[in-house]
This record gives C-alpha cells, sequence and structure tokens, in this order.
C-alpha cells in the first residue's frame, strides 16, 4: 500500500455571496474530487490547536502527524533547516519578507502595506534586494539568508523570541502600531526602506507595473526545532514535493525527502504536473511508501483576495495533481490511499488564515465506498465525521480506521 497527502494550502474558505453563498471549493469545477468523494470517506478536522496562530506552520505539522504542542518552536526555525543553515542553540530564526509598503512622503511608520509578496517577486529578484540590506544591515550579531521568492531568513544571535506580527495579516493597514518593540528589527526595518524603495530593481518593477519589493517585515521568530523522524514514527519512508522553504525545512527535520520539481514556484503557474510525476515516481519506481505533495497557489490567491484566481488554483490542483496522480498510480496497478485536504482555510474576505475546521477526504483504491457527497466544506461537516485533534488524522490514514 502507497499513501499520498494531496495538500491545497488554504484552499478552505467561508460562504462567499458573489457565488451564490457558496465557497470557492463549492463552487470551482472539480470533478476529479468529487468523483473521489463519492467513494471516500470525507469529514473536518481541527488542524490549529486552541490557543495556537492559524498558520501553514503549526496546521502542516499536524497534518504531517505531530502535535503541535509539543513540537512547535515558530516557523522560521523550520525554514531554517530548508535553507541550511545549522541554527545554535542561542539562535533565534525569524523569517525575514520583501513587501510592498506605500511609496510616499510619509514617514515609515505611517506608511500602508500593500503586498506581503511584491507581486509575487522572483527569487532572483528578491536575492539581489536582500544582498544590497546585507550589505547595510548585517553584523556579527543579525545575518540574512535568501530563502525563496519573497520569502527569507533573519539569525539573530542571542536573540529573544518576540512578538511579531505576520504581514499578510495586516494587508492595508498603517504599519505602525504593528511594528516591533525590539528597536534592533524596527530600525532594520525601517532602513530598508531607504535601502530599497529606489534600488535599480524596484525602479524596473515599478516600470512593468509590479509592486516594488520596498522594504523587509520581520515575523515568525522561534529557536532551534526538534522532530522526531517520520519513518521511524510511522514506518513509512516518504518524500516532500513543495516549492516552499516552509514545508522542505519540515521535511528536513522529520528526515523525509526533499524532491525538486522544476518549475514548482509557489505560485498559480507553478509546475502541478510535474509534483504529480514526481510523487508516482517515488512510490512506484524508487523505494518510497508515502508522498506529500504541497501546492501553495490557493493560499496565495487568498491572501491576495482574489476570488476568480483562487477557484483557478483549486481548480488546477483538482485537474493536474490530484486526476494525474490518481490516473498514473491506477495505471501502474499498484494499491494506494490518497488524503486530500488543506491544511487552513484562507477566507478570501479576510485575505488571512483562520483556524476553522477544514474538510479532508480519504481514499482507498482497495475499498471503494457509495457515497453521496461531494468535497467542500457544506459536504464535510454535513458527514458527521469530525476530528479535534488534527495531529491525529495521519494516523487514522495510515492505519485505516475511519474508511466508513
Amino acid at each position: 500500500m502507497k499513501y499520498i497527502i494531496l495538500l491545497g494550502d488554504g484552499m478552505a474558505d467561508e460562504p462567499v455571496q458573489k457565488l451564490e453563498g457558496k465557497t470557492p471549493l463549492e463552487y470551482a469545477n472539480t470533478p476529479t474530487m468529487d468523483s473521489l468523494a463519492q467513494c471516500s470517506t470525507i469529514g473536518l478536522v481541527h488542524t490549529i490547536p486552541e490557543g495556537m496562530s492559524p498558520g501553514s506552520d503549526t496546521a502542516n505539522l499536524a497534518v504531517l502527524g505531530y502535535d503541535p504542542k509539543k513540537y512547535y518552536t515558530g516557523r522560521s526555525p523550520l525554514e531554517a533547516l530548508s535553507i541550511g543553515v545549522d541554527m545554535k542553540e542561542s539562535d533565534i530564526a525569524i523569517r525575514c519578507n520583501i513587501v510592498t509598503v506605500s511609496d510616499d512622503d510619509l514617514p515609515y511608520e505611517e506608511k500602508t502595506i500593500i503586498d506581503h509578496s511584491s507581486s509575487e517577486i522572483s527569487t532572483e529578484d528578491a536575492d539581489i534586494l536582500l544582498q544590497a540590506v546585507k550589505a547595510e544591515l548585517e553584523t556579527d550579531i543579525v545575518r540574512y539568508y535568501t530563502g525563496t521568492s519573497y520569502r527569507h531568513l533573519l539569525i539573530w544571535d542571542n536573540g529573544e523570541v518576540v512578538e511579531l506580527t505576520p504581514p499578510h495579516d495586516i494587508l492595508g493597514k498603517v504599519i505602525g502600531s504593528y511594528l516591533p518593540n525590539e528597536n534592533l528589527l524596527k530600525d532594520m526595518m525601517i532602513k530598508s526602506y531607504e535601502i530599497l524603495n529606489n534600488h535599480p530593481v524596484n525602479v524596473e518593477r515599478a516600470k512593468k507595473g509590479l509592486n516594488k519589493a520596498n522594504s523587509i517585515w520581520f515575523w515568525g521568530a522561534g529557536t532551534k526545532p526538534a522532530l522526531d523522524s517520520f519513518e521511524e514514527k510511522n514506518h513509512k519512508k516518504g518524500v516532500m514535493i513543495s516549492a516552499v522553504d516552509l514545508l522542505k525545512g519540515i521535511a528536513v527535520g522529520a528526515g523525509l525527502k526533499n524532491i525538486e520539481v522544476e518549475g514548482a514556484d509557489g505560485t498559480l503557474h507553478t509546475n502541478y504536473e510535474g509534483k504529480a510525476m514526481a510523487a508516482v515516481k517515488a512510490l512506484t519506481e524508487e523505494d518510497y511508501d508515502f508522498a506529500y505533495i504541497h501546492v501553495e497557489a490557493p493560499d496565495e490567491m487568498g491572501h491576495q483576495g482574489s476570488l476568480e484566481r483562487k477557484i483557478q488554483a483549486i481548480e488546477y490542483f483538482d485537474a493536474r495533481v490530484i486526476k494525474v496522480v490518481k490516473e498514473e498510480m491506477d495505471k501502474a496497478r499498484v494499491d494506494y490511499r490518497l488524503l486530500i485536504m488543506p491544511d487552513h482555510p484562507t477566507p478570501i474576505a479576510l485575505r488571512t488564515h483562520t483556524s476553522n475546521p477544514v474538510p479532508y477526504m480519504i481514499y482507498d483504491s482497495t475499498r471503494l465506498l457509495e457515497k453521496e457527497w461531494h468535497y467542500n466544506e457544506k459536504d464535510a461537516k454535513n458527514s458527521g465525521n469530525y476530528l479535534e485533534e488534527g495531529y491525529m488524522l495521519l494516523s487514522e490514514f495510515l492505519e485505516n480506521r475511519i474508511m466508513n
């Protein structure tokens, strides 16, 4: 038996009036997921523990069977694992986004945050800008590391785990009251605007109609992580397929192999088919039992507040990942199970994450059920299946305990 998790990041949502009260998942044309739902178990699962922030970090840990209350030490330390930073016990890792703040004559504290991803900036452009910041602000105490797209890293020697606000939580808001109370971090953010706003890369971006990547933004501070081996816990040898440093870092910590897919970039136009085929190859041609396919696009479109593009991302996920995986696994004549789900909701109306339960679906190629539902939030709720502790879903998926 082979096991595949297909995760559409931020895919869950709330009913949208423009969609006649349907959610984007309910409205989208998803024939593969709906067909699977009729012979699967569906339900709701709470991936965010009570009292914890609704992030992809805590949620994906839970989906992989790690209790966030036990294993979570912060988001950025997991990303540090992906980048290859060898943290000391005294180090604090902090996410360093390159964001867009308003280009005006107002003091930095009075500017508004426009875009948490700077028009989904390329890693190449972002690296040039981060090197400019690094040249002026890096010291023996703070070190900058390039990640992917807008997502980068600061390591603060003997620092503090200070309270910091995710930029995607305050889109469209004046930033003053959300800046760090810690002066070192705040001063670097202010100086970064002076370094970046008129940088040649941003001058060219503005000419092309792209948002300037004109400020760094710190959030997600944490200490060195320690995850148990996924293989030792679950007796499954696995791979991770994701374009996002957070997921790659979780994989490093858990001992899963990261598979790099050309053209996989975490955007709406990522290489969906390449991700699907990489998983199938690992499971059918190589010595792996488990694959985790992470697709970032629905979450990014949710943060952008783009209803049309979020629906498109969900439809791409259905047609270009799930359908491909199912057809190829069937063709290989290998018994397999699929777990299809989001990690958390990213409602279009809010443009940020929430802690609400998310719909899951478990399909077993050897045990076909006959149901009358579709895969969406409403039918998952109506199924009556509900798991309060999200980290328990993995063992139930692997052990086939809730197939009914």
